[in-house]
């Protein structure tokens, strides 16, 4: 559903230059329900807006189904953000117009686009548990609430992929444990690729995958052996993180990035040394050898001997 490779996005002013994302390589199949996580800057926003068309990526390449987001033309890009791909903003304010009601809000989309369905308006809304609500405006709405109606409307067109940013950053727990089942649930009956950017590091319970970014790269993976099983359960079962296998991720050259835990426990910085025994590969921190053990500092070479 979506590959990136190299992918490069620079944001440029007068005087200053910013590389928000700086080759990141990243690809998810249809039907995926999964999570993008790292920390504020590390580019997970950057790449959210580029696969819903909302920025422009500046190198690389990405793509989402059969569209070639490097090379999309303007009104492309229009078609694009209509039929394929629906978005949901962390702010409520972004997803909904304030003096319609729920239903009016998810049916606006569907006359803009000329595909208006009044009775899959209905049914969007009873999917996110708001039937006794349709008629109800912003006002009248919890928080909760109305970022259920804005995952109606990102679902009006019946797009192939939905992508949320932190769509659970301004709900309380439970609100949050009810947005995600509802996120599963659309995955599994409508099989609509979910993309979710967070920084809640909790999330990797509650989603089959995660992808870590830091510093505008794919970092490290983080794929459930039993998806199926909730985080509340697992709670309840006594289970841990070992439900899920870690993997740091290599790009095309063969790099990866270390996690930076272990490079500080290993008091790695800048250089290591690399060994490889035949099964596993070792990095370690370089041996610093004393200088009463090497070459003096004063030495000098002539003729290839020390003098």
């Amino acid at each position: 559903m979506i590959t990136c490779e190299g992918l490069v996005k620079i944001y440029k002013t007068d005087e200053i230059e910013v590389v928000a994302l700086q080759g990141l390589n990243i690809q998810i199949d249809a039907g995926e329900f999964m999570a993008i996580i790292g920390n504020s800057g590390s580019g997970k926003s950057t790449l959210l807006n580029i696969l819903g068309g909302l920025d422009r990526p500046s190198a690389g390449q990405v793509k989402v189904g059969d569209w070639d987001l490097l090379k999309i033309t303007d009104k492309q890009l229009v078609d694009y953000k209509r039929h394929t791909v629906g978005f949901i903003w962390q702010n409520n304010a972004r997803n909904l117009v304030s003096y319609l009601t729920a239903l009016e809000n998810v049916e606006m989309p569907m006359m803009l686009s000329g595909n208006y369905d009044p009775a899959y308006a209905k049914q969007l809304l009873e999917w996110v548990g708001l039937s006794n609500r349709m008629n109800n405006k912003l006002q009248e709405l919890s928080g909760g609430e109305q970022q259920r109606v804005a995952i109606a409307i990102s679902l009006a067109n019946r797009p192939r992929l939905l992508l949320a940013d932190e769509p659970t950053g301004s709900v309380d727990t439970k609100t949050a444990d009810m947005i995600l089942s509802i996120f599963q649930r659309l995955n599994k009956e409508l099989g609509v690729t979910i993309v979710i950017v967070t920084h809640d590091l909790s999330m990797a319970g509650k989603v089959g995958r995660v992808v870590a970014i830091r510093d505008g790269m794919t970092s490290s993976e983080f794929i459930a052996r039993n998806p199926s099983i909730t985080s509340i359960d697992r709670m309840a079962m006594g289970l841990t993180s070992e439900d899920h296998e870690e993997y740091v991720v290599l790009d095309r050259a063969g790099r990866l990035q270390v996690p930076k835990a272990y490079l500080t426990a290993l008091q790695i910085d800048g250089k290591a040394t690399m060994e490889f025994d035949g099964e596993k590969i070792m990095i370690k921190a370089p041996k610093v050898i004393p200088a009463h053990e090497g070459v003096e500092p004063n030495s000098q070479t002539v003729g290839g001997k020390l003098k």
